[in-house]
């Protein structure tokens, strides 16, 4: 199906449609999401937030274009804005709380869901010392794989600031994870590193690729 049909059935409300857009991009949103988040619950409410804003905002889309994976990370990346505002609100109020007694948390998790909240927490330490700009740039550009364009409409600023956020964001983001390795070498040294504490590995994963180079 070409681009402008998908974008004109998408404005005229058919839900079929939209079910088509779910199941093509559903995947990328949670994705990308969970990169800015760094939570899997918090990406599961920002994708949902996402489709839930694109349906009611559908009339918006521009009659011709390209793919509308831009559009939805474009919604998604200011819904994670706000996510992570709002945790920023809310840990400044529990700060001025009494601390809670401390419970046993005996929720069952698998193997794999715990290391991909180890990974993404990893990234996450690197991540969070980038501004928020340069962040989203990163996350659009590397990791969903959209041009400089498509970052540009995703984000509503100019190619240039694109291009100069993503500059940016790769050289802060390589001297933090240079800063991290050294660090574990450090740790790993010392008595007590236990061989179940994430290592090198996961703050590798947060270098951009080859891939995000135009």
């Amino acid at each position: 199906m070409e681009h402008n049909e998908v974008r004109e059935r998408i404005r005229a409300g058919d839900r079929e449609a939209f079910g088509d857009l779910y199941d093509r991009y559903a995947r990328t949103v949670h994705q990308h999401a969970a990169r800015l988040t760094g939570d899997l619950s918090a990406a599961e409410d920002v994708m949902s937030e996402t489709f839930l804003a694109a349906w009611r905002t559908r009339e918006q889309v521009r009659a011709e274009g390209g793919p509308l994976g831009p559009w939805l990370l474009g919604i998604a990346t200011n819904k994670a804005r706000n996510h992570r505002r709002g945790v920023g609100r809310r840990l400044a109020f529990l700060a001025r709380q009494p601390k809670p007694e401390e419970t046993a948390d005996f929720a069952e998790a698998s193997a794999e869901r715990l290391d991909h909240q180890r990974e993404l927490a990893a990234v996450r330490a690197v991540l969070d010392r980038l501004r928020g700009p340069e962040r989203e740039v990163l996350a659009l550009c590397v990791w969903a794989g959209l041009d400089y364009e498509q970052t540009a409409d995703a984000l509503g600023v100019p190619v240039g600031t694109v291009r100069s956020r993503l500059s940016r964001a790769r050289k802060r983001l390589r001297a933090l994870t240079g800063e991290r390795l050294a660090q574990e070498a450090r740790e790993a040294r010392e008595p007590g590193w236990g061989r179940g504490e994430v290592g090198g590995r996961a703050a590798i994963v947060a270098l951009p690729s080859e891939r995000g180079s135009r």
